[in-house]
């Protein structure tokens, strides 16, 4: 059975998320399990749950709700979910994302997987949306799998960046992510399959920059061809070497470079001087105010900076190849993607998986019952939580 077909079967399977009674009470914390029990000996009671953040966050707690359905029809009882704040809405510190009302002897034994079903999603759509904001005319390719702790991460990261992305579309028209670099999590972003090149590995086994993407061309004629430039430090040489061999594709729009250049390293022909003056030509206002060390590295700095995308960009108009795209990637989080953008850098797309949460303290969702049998209770402290 040929590679695609097989990868096309997998992504339609359903996700390994606990279903049953005995997966969900294997991984749920001990002290839900005695409670349940308890429960079930002196009585059930009607409770409802708040669902929090301690950061502001974009909602996404779609995949936590089809969840929670789903367990619901298993068991053959009906929570009650009040979405407080729709998906993709922005959502304040301690602000209740969700109120779950049910009986508690179901509801008990499911607050741990619920909860890493929402945080993480949220706080990493509030990270997609930033970097989609802040570059509203680049299109982004989420390439966090490799990245994630298992498929159930990556599914819950995908949607995610598909979350804040179509924020980002709707607040500011931005291009947002096109795609991700799996089949499985591919319809998030409305693709029927998943989107990627070359990656290293192939550069090494070719040989060379350019013969790699012969053989690329040679097996995928009709798909657009993005090709790493940066392996044999030579960003500029393979670049204008591969443009040259492939100038049907580069005058026909179909031929990109990608920079994932070391951060050990400068692009080839840059240094902190170089850098300097490429941003200088063309946008001086980049480099004269005050800047952190951080922001500086993201400008000036070795690795793929602001010069030097702006020193692709020139050494392709000047050699005849203003059509050919630049991909950028390594390390577009939020804050790079801020100075890019004061930067106004011209590239076309960024492939990144840096809209995960880099602290995952941050991503710690919350639950309190703030409801038993309909009477107003929480523990003190929280009372913010409580229905108005």
């Amino acid at each position: 059975m040929p590679d695609e077909v097989k990868a096309q079967e997998v992504a339609t399977s359903d996700a390994v998320w606990p279903r049953s009674d005995e997966q969900i009470g294997a991984w749920t914390d001990v002290y839900f399990r005695k409670t349940k029990a308890v429960v079930g000996r002196f009585g059930d009671a009607r409770v409802t749950y708040a669902l929090f953040m301690r950061r502001p966050v974009v909602s996404a707690p779609r995949l936590a709700i089809e969840w929670l359905e789903a367990i619901g029809r298993e068991r053959g009882v009906t929570f009650e979910i009040e979405q407080r704040y729709p998906e993709g809405k922005w959502v304040g510190a301690g602000e209740p994302i969700l109120y779950v009302s049910g009986p508690f002897y179901h509801l008990v034994d499911l607050e741990t997987l619920l909860l890493q079903k929402l945080g993480p999603a949220c706080v990493a759509a509030h990270n997609a949306f930033s970097m989609c904001a802040d570059l509203p005319g680049v299109a982004f390719l989420a390439m966090d799998a490799r990245h994630c702790a298992g498929t159930e991460m990556a599914e819950i990261m995908a949607y995610a960046a598909s979350v804040g992305s179509a924020r980002a579309k709707r607040k500011v028209n931005a291009v947002g992510f096109i795609g991700n670099a799996t089949d499985a999590t591919a319809h998030y972003f409305g693709q029927p399959k998943g989107l990627g090149t070359m990656p290293h590995a192939i550069i090494g086994y070719a040989g060379s920059t350019l013969r790699a993407a012969e053989m690329f061309d040679s097996c995928f004629p009709d798909a657009p061809m993005t090709v790493l430039v940066d392996y044999f430090a030579q960003e500029v040489t393979d670049s204008l070497e591969t443009c040259r061999a492939f100038a049907d594709r580069a005058a026909a729009g179909t031929l990109s470079v990608r920079l994932d250049v070391a951060g050990s390293r400068y692009l080839e022909g840059l240094d902190p001087t170089a850098s300097y003056a490429v941003l200088e030509r063309h946008v001086p206002e980049a480099v004269r105010g005050y800047r952190t060390e951080e922001e500086l590295r993201y400008l000036v700095g070795p690795g793929v900076s602001a010069a030097a995308i702006w020193r692709m960009r020139e050494v392709l108009d000047e050699a005849g190849f203003p059509k050919v795209k630049i991909v950028a990637s390594s390390g577009f989080g939020p804050k790079k993607c801020r100075v890019m953008s004061e930067a106004k850098v011209p590239v076309d797309v960024i492939g990144t998986g840096s809209f995960l949460p880099i602290r995952w303290t941050e991503t710690y969702a919350t639950a309190d019952i703030v409801e038993y049998d309909g009477q107003p209770r929480v523990k003190v402290g929280r009372e913010f939580l409580l229905r108005r």
